[in-house]
């Protein structure tokens, strides 16, 4: 909640007091007061967009606001690993590593990190890609993943604005763990995934989801913990659309989240 504009103290003690009421049970209260810390920080570095709408009562954003994500992974970047991999059992990178090498798929020439974070997917994959360049919104991040020296490059930047942008390099490996509980609508980085890969190259990501029932026909849905979580059925509807063919699709358990798993999918695709 940086901004020089904002009267720090003003909005944390909004903050404070929404959180509060939404803990104890008060989700009508809670929206009435996220939405006066709204006022004070429009930009949403609390993130109180995704907040609303996992209490049901705002409209499902597109994805978690961008200084939302910033601040929560550069507040988090030198514990990063201890809270998601020690405290939380989060093994997705070495899970695509797995994967990966029981499908006989690699090596690879050059890979992209997508929400590379402190690194842990590069340590996965170091061993069977010659070139691997990271991207992520938290500069913190990178200055940890930088210190690990297991990436070619680093980018500080949004991802769907990096393969956007990006018109100098093309990948035959692109990976997004953990990235999708921060977007609803894949259309973007689906696409993006596309316009940055070498034909056949390979776009492996993992994915959060709920019950047919909790979706309620829903394509996507802010989960309680404020992340995003993806229908099976929209997931392989967008790959296909974006020209991907499925190669496999696994159940996982994402990680634990008040001591009970977080069911998701390991996906790897091939651009046709």
């Amino acid at each position: 909640m940086m901004n020089s504009r904002i009267d720090d103290e003003e909005l944390a003690t909004a903050y404070n007091r929404a959180l509060e009421l939404e803990k104890a049970g008060d989700a009508d209260g809670a929206a009435k007061a996220y939405a006066e810390v709204l006022a004070l920080d429009p930009a949403d570095h609390g993130g109180v967009a995704v907040r609303l709408a996992a209490l049901g009562r705002g409209e499902t954003p597109s994805r978690a606001p961008d200084a939302y994500v910033e601040t929560l992974f550069d507040q988090q970047a030198g514990a990063f690993e201890a809270i998601l991999v020690d405290q939380l059992g989060y093994g997705v990178p070495g899970l695509i590593g797995e994967r990966l090498e029981a499908l006989g798929l690699g090596p690879f020439e050059r890979m992209l990190d997508l929400g590379c974070g402190t690194g842990l997917a590069a340590e996965a994959m170091r061993d069977r890609v010659t070139t691997i360049i990271g991207i992520d919104l938290s500069e913190n991040m990178i200055d940890v993943a930088e210190a690990k020296d297991v990436y070619d490059g680093l980018y500080a930047g949004e991802v769907e604005e990096f393969l956007a942008d990006n018109e100098e390099t093309r990948f035959d490996l692109i990976i997004a763990a953990d990235v999708l509980p921060y977007l609803g609508a894949l259309e973007p980085l689906f696409g993006g995934a596309v316009a940055n890969l070498e034909s056949g190259g390979l776009f492996v990501f993992s994915s959060e989801t709920l019950s047919a029932e909790d979706f309620a026909g829903a394509p996507f849905k802010v989960a309680p913990h404020q992340r995003f979580a993806h229908a099976e059925d929209y997931v392989r509807a967008q790959l296909a659309a974006a020209g991907f063919e499925l190669v496999e699709m696994s159940q996982i358990n994402v990680r634990m989240q008040d001591d009970a798993p977080t069911p998701g999918h390991l996906v790897v695709s091939r651009l046709v």
